[in-house]
């Protein structure tokens, strides 16, 4: 598998790196006034929605901001065109090890440019006016990008698409944070000199913006919605644990995943992150400095940037280096722990994961045997749990067969369960299965800016309705379109039960209600039991 194969794993919507169609005509639209500065977006006609495009929620993260946590932005005067999609944060590519390091290592040419000052969002509101709220307004969805924490942005995600999908009824706030070595470096050195997991605290901070400013673009700030795909559902799931569960005051109503990624997840001084941040210092020279942060911080973007790149792509296949950790502060002890106490930050949860999550992770001509997988994907792994696993799926086919499962399952189904057992009565669990049914295959059913390819409009109003129906009316067994074909939607805590949203063979959809595979629950059992090996 290629490098552009495995941008696709990370986030399928990055096929469409250009625009698919010349931009629709826009108008200049009424100036919000946020107090630090005023933005002006601007109407597309076609569609009536205005967006507001690169505006700043956090002072740039650059010189003494570099792993510190974020801090509020400049006042600025004048008026601000929000008119121009935002810098990217710098990017990076999964691990290829141990394929063909002599592949090409370029990525495709983005329109965007990369940057440290990347700490600005996009909103999207429905109409061609802005009109402020002092009390009331619409619900918000706000979508964190995925990419592993360590690619994507901002741009490859048409706000107004949400928009479209709810009948004009929701408001859209599309965030970027820090990522990758930039906004999860960690280490003794950042926890006493800077700040453990700034990427988080980015998307943190920007939820305090939502909670400041929303009223000001027509959106109410207690009808907030968190919603993700990939590393963006694992941020999610991040953000239900932080603070143990108890964040103070709320920053959101209702919790929205897609495809949630939980990789193993280290105390922020165990080794591996040491490594890491030793790897970081004698990269930059900085290893004869008596304060190795402040050596980071002055450090040349660029060199930094190549080993952003270089320490990623040279990880284990398909994996990311740099991930959020157990800071002790904002992430008090692992995910599953919090989890399991049954303390998170929404008592309601839409979650869908795809039918083969895993597939795009895995090298297709791997010869690793499963125990040998098991080991490299979760190294703190003893003998007795590497038993376990190969167990488990000895008799799911090939060794690339297995492989692909224990990543899909451990890491993304999985974690995915864990949630629902802990929400109950209110969480409600779907499954894409439409061919391929890959990882991110799902993206283009409700960004519908991209092609999808079971082009149906039944099947695509049924499946992004069902979203928007969380959103708004905090269930997805709301049906707000006529046509909409989902059946009725029982919790998931009621026998277990899931929607499918699939085709037929002869190209009909096929949505209906269905029960959990039993055999994929005590799975899912063995790897929260060991999920003090695996570090989840």
């Amino acid at each position: 598998m290629g490098l552009k194969a495995k941008l696709l794993a990370v986030s399928q919507v990055l096929l469409a790196l250009e625009p698919l169609s010349p931009p629709a005509a826009t108008i200049s639209t009424s100036i919000v006034d946020l107090g630090y500065a005023q933005y002006q977006g601007s109407v597309d006609t076609a569609t009536n929605i205005t967006s507001f495009l690169g505006i700043r929620y956090a002072a740039p993260p650059i010189g003494d901001l570099r792993w510190a946590a974020p801090q509020p932005p400049p006042t600025v005067s004048g008026v601000q065109q929000a008119t121009m999609q935002p810098n990217e944060c710098n990017q990076a590519l999964p691990g290829n090890s141990p394929t063909n390091p002599s592949e090409s290592t370029s990525m495709k040419k983005r329109a965007i440019s990369q940057s440290e000052d990347c700490l600005f969002l996009n909103v999207y509101t429905p109409g061609s006016e802005v009109v402020a709220t002092p009390a009331g307004g619409l619900p918000v969805v706000v979508w964190i990008h995925g990419g592993g924490y360590i690619l994507g942005s901002a741009n490859l995600y048409n706000g107004a698409d949400l928009i479209i999908d709810s009948n004009y009824g929701v408001i859209t706030v599309v965030i970027q944070y820090r990522l990758g070595l930039f906004g999860f470096l960690s280490g003794e050195a950042v926890k006493e000199g800077g700040a453990l997991n700034a990427g988080l605290l980015d998307q943190n901070y920007a939820l305090q913006w939502v909670q400041s400013y929303i009223r000001n673009f027509g959106g109410d700030p207690t009808k907030v919605t968190i919603w993700g795909q990939s590393a963006g559902g694992g941020s999610v799931l991040q953000h239900l644990v932080a603070h143990g569960g108890n964040t103070q005051p709320p920053l959101f109503r209702f919790a929205m995943t897609s495809s949630a990624f939980l990789p193993s997840q280290y105390n922020y001084n165990d080794r591996i992150p040491e490594m890491l941040y030793s790897e970081v210092v004698n990269g930059t020279n900085c290893s004869s400095s008596s304060d190795t942060l402040s050596c980071l911080r002055a450090a040349d973007v660029n060199t930094l940037q190549t080993l952003n790149y270089n320490i990623n792509i040279n990880g284990f296949y398909g994996t990311s280096v740099f991930i959020p950790v157990v800071d002790g502060t904002f992430i008090l002890e692992r995910p599953t722990v919090t989890i399991r106490k049954g303390r998170l930050n929404s008592n309601r949860l839409f979650s869908v994961t795809n039918s083969q999550e895993g597939n795009l992770f895995v090298n297709q001509s791997t010869t690793l045997d499963i125990e040998d997988y098991v080991k490299t994907l979760f190294p703190n792994f003893g003998s007795a749990q590497v038993a376990g696993a190969v167990i488990m799926y000895q008799n799911h086919g090939s060794n690339v067969d297995q492989a692909k499962l224990v990543m899909g399952e451990s890491i993304f189904v999985c974690p995915t369960y864990y949630l629902l057992l802990a929400l109950g009565e209110r969480a409600w669990k779907g499954k894409f299965a439409i061919p391929p049914a890959l990882h991110g295959s799902d993206l283009p059913y409700y960004f519908n800016s991209y092609p999808t390819p079971y082009n149906n409009s039944q099947f695509i109003t049924a499946f992004s309705n069902s979203f928007m129906a969380m959103a708004m009316f905090g269930t997805p067994d709301h049906r707000y379109t006529p046509g909409d074909i989902t059946l009725s939607w029982s919790s998931w805590r009621h026998n277990s039960t899931e929607m499918m949203f699939n085709e037929t063979s002869a190209g009909v959809p096929d949505v209906y209600a269905f029960k959990t595979d039993s055999a994929l629950l005590e799975r899912c059992a063995y790897w929260q039991d060991v999920s003090a090996y695996s570090a989840q």
